[in-house]
Parts: C-alpha cells; structure tokens; sequence
C-alpha cells in the first residue's frame, strides 16, 4: 500500500510516519518511525523526506518537542529546531576511489565527453561520485544535459543505485558563496533526477571535506529547483545537515 501510494504521489519520494505505540500522539511524542518510498521502491535513506516530515510534525502538528527521533532503515536519525530551519543528524558516508574504466560507459552515457577530475564510489549507498573537472563553474553544472533514460541498460548490476555530479564552489563576489556544487540521478528507484538529496550530501560532506580541509560547509544542489544546504560534520563520526521546508499543500488521503 505504501509502494501504490508513492507510485500515485509521483514525487521524488513519499514519507510515511508511524506512530511506535499505540500511546504515542503525533503533538506530544518524540519518537516515531519513518520510510521512504520512491515511486518505484522503498529507499534506506532519505533527508529531504524526513525534513519535511520534521516540518510537518513540528510546525503543522505543533509538536512540543525540540528534537524528534525517527527509527528508519539508516538507524535512528534525529531532527531537531533550529533559529534558521531545521538540522538533521545523518550518517557520514565515506567514498572510495573508483577506477574510472570499470563505470566509463555509465558515465560517457550520462555527461558524454564531459572532462572529469575525480571518480569515488560509496558501498554503503551505492552512490556513484564523479567530480566534474575545475574549468567548469556553476553554471555549467546547471546547464548540463544530463542523460539518465538509458543508464538503465548500461549498469544493471546493481552495483550503482545512484549518480552524484559534483563540482568545486566559487569564490564569493556578487554570488553567494558555495563550498560545492552537486545534481543527483537516481533512475535506477525510478527517479531521473531528484531536487535536493540529503542521503547524496552525506556522501559529499565526507568527500569535500576531505578535499577542501574543512568541517563547515556551505552547498547548493543545482538542480531546476535548487537548494541550499549548510553542512556541519561533527566528533562523532555523523554529519548535521541544515535546511528549511516549506508546506505547500495539504490534503486527506481517501481509500
């Protein structure tokens, strides 16, 4: 029911929250569990979602609590208030080298003869990396032509469920300032390419941080939407990951 329920939404993905117990209120409760559905399957990691279902329970339901726990398939994730939106508390994934010759068709297919400077892979996402070269800027990136319909056929091992395309950020100026720039595809859980991806950002706070030397960070996602993400990765080996929602819509699901 879920699955047919997020294959109707037709968005990047659908969250679903669930009450642990039978006593728990959605206002007074700290605790709840989570998933996330794609609208072709189930995924193990998901921020924008849970965002937004921080959103929902904190600002809608006006839950009373500072901070909530969501018991997911990542493990637990917590999600507390802040002055300037709300920050999530994510696993840190690290990525590995990736020979370039073992994913040079999946990436020719996708950028063509685009120049890429670096190529990592994280086993624990199933996230494949690539560093687009330092000559380009960001309006490159955003202007790319990505092709994702036919990336399906040409990596169907099921060694990659996902493509980061990422870049090294600007000097200020009259622009913002970014540490980095990123889009992400996912055609493989039906999703040819998502607005703002938490789970890739824990993938690319591991990534730049080791590159640029730095534990703050500043991002934005390039995609036809955007987003800006502030990036704090902390002691303990996890990355808080800030940003803000907004509830656009509301509506009751009939059966």
């Amino acid at each position: 029911m879920h699955q047919k329920i997020a294959r109707e939404m037709n968005l990047s993905e659908t969250a679903f929250i669930r009450k642990l117990h039978p006593t728990d209120n959605f206002a007074q409760s700290s605790c709840f569990g989570l998933r996330w559905f794609t609208p072709a399957s189930e995924v193990p990691l998901c921020g924008h979602a849970t965002l937004a279902s921080a959103a929902v329970l904190f600002h809608k339901i006006k839950n009373m609590n500072s901070t909530l726990t969501f018991v997911t398939l990542s493990g637990e994730l917590r999600a507390r208030r802040a002055e300037d939106g709300i920050v999530l508390d994510l696993p840190l994934y690290p990525a590995h080298p990736q020979d370039f010759h073992e994913v040079e068709d999946l990436i020719k297919t996708a950028i063509g003869n685009t120049l890429v400077q670096d190529i990592c892979y994280s086993p624990d996402t199933q996230k494949l990396l690539v560093r687009l070269s330092d000559v380009y800027n960001r309006s490159f990136l955003e202007n790319l032509k990505v092709n994702t319909e036919n990336l399906l056929q040409v990596e169907n091992t099921g060694k990659v469920k996902g493509l980061i395309l990422t870049l090294k950020g600007e000097p200020g100026g009259q622009t913002q300032a970014f540490d980095f720039y990123s889009r992400y595809f996912a055609p493989w859980v039906g999703v040819a390419e998502d607005p703002v991806t938490g789970s890739a950002h824990a993938v690319l706070s591991s990534y730049w941080s080791q590159h640029l030397g730095k534990k703050e960070m500043h991002a934005f996602q390039c995609s036809h939407r955007g987003g800006e993400l502030g990036i704090s990765l902390r002691p303990d080996g996890r990355v808080d990951i800030r940003g803000g929602a907004a509830v656009v819509l509301e509506g009751t699901l009939t059966a």
